[in-house]
């Protein structure tokens, strides 16, 4: 019965996830409400688990298609990968509440931002040389690899963000870099979750063919209509994630 309810979510999650990223936003609190008694731990588990089998493809979709710059990308993805780790471990050890203040001030000003500058992400121009983009990659891997093993939501659009604003990419460019980014820190929350049982396999791999399905159709929308489609996705799930972090810091 939960999966006729959580599969349709799934699909959402993984098309809004394909394009600029956000999915978290639809897939986590369907998992909630679905299992209201389940532990956090497995549910945050069965969402990874899920969620990376849309990225998955999503991310081979985006590298037939658009150019990555290597330079950057592979230290960041390393970076990503021992870090988001490092971040799911601290989760234990750090209170993770104060950080929903400080994650509401730095959504606002990247919404205000994008919307200021009308050309934010049109035009690919890349603008730090190999080495420099190769430290900028590492960085960036590190940091919101870190902060997606420990917090995670809004990931995706800092990612998309740091992209454009400081290596010069634009919104699809940027976007596809970010997903193999955020492929590397789910693989990481993963390698955490799995051994220790925080999976609902079944419910994870059903709603992960959904998934799979929205990623396919988010994917393509986002290839075939270009980087101003991506650019209005991305204020969508900007201003989503506010909403939820100014409802969520106002209750807390």
């Amino acid at each position: 019965m939960e999966l006729l309810f959580l599969a349709p979510l799934a699909f959402v999650a993984g098309l809004v996830d394909a394009v600029v990223g956000g999915g978290g936003l639809i897939q986590i609190p369907a998992l909630f409400t679905a299992f209201p008694q389940g532990a956090p731990a497995t549910l945050f588990g069965t969402n990874k688990l899920a969620s990376i089998c849309g990225t998955s493809v999503a991310a081979l979709r985006y590298l037939r298609r658009v150019p990555v710059r290597w330079q950057a990308m592979l230290p960041a993805l390393g970076a990503a990968l021992v870090c988001s780790w490092l971040g799911a471990l601290a989760v234990s050890l750090l209170p993770r509440e104060v950080l929903r203040p400080l994650v509401l001030a730095l959504l606002l000003l990247v919404a205000i931002y994008t919307f200021r500058r009308k050309d934010f992400g049109a035009i690919h121009a890349p603008l730090l040389g190999p080495r420099a983009e190769r430290w900028a990659g590492l960085a960036v891997g590190a940091v919101l690899g870190f902060y997606d093993g420990f917090f995670g939501p809004g990931t995706g659009a800092f990612l998309i963000f740091l992209f454009i604003r400081y290596f010069g990419y634009d919104f699809l460019t940027a976007s596809a870099s970010a997903k193999l980014v955020n492929w590397t820190t789910n693989l990481a929350a993963l390698a955490y979750f799995a051994p220790t049982g925080n999976v609902l396999w079944i419910t994870a791999l059903a709603m992960g063919a959904c998934n799979i399905a929205g990623a396919v159709v988010g994917s393509q929308l986002a290839m075939r209509r270009g980087s101003g489609f991506v650019r209005g996705f991305f204020l969508v799930v900007l201003v989503a994630l506010i909403g939820k972090f100014a409802v969520d810091t106002l209750r807390g």
